[in-house]
């Protein structure tokens, strides 16, 4: 399965979300810490869900970039 997630670089980190899974949040110090800590909290997010029995949601958010002129 693949999940969207969203990256938003801070002033000395990066953050990491996933639309699909409330909760599922992850923050490093580089790109590629974060999506090695999303990725591990994808996978343990999927399991929590699964071991309380619950449904596991089915990946449906997109993403894409849009061009704007600028102001």
């Amino acid at each position: 399965m693949k999940y969207a997630v969203v990256i938003e670089k801070g002033d000395a980190s990066f953050g990491a979300y996933v639309p699909d899974l409330p909760g599922c949040i992850a923050v490093g110090e580089t790109r590629d810490e974060v999506l090695t800590l999303i990725r591990e909290a994808i996978e343990f997010h999927l399991e929590g869900l699964k071991e309380e029995g619950q449904i596991v949601p089915e990946p449906l958010s997109e993403a894409e970039y849009v061009e704007v002129a600028s102001a």
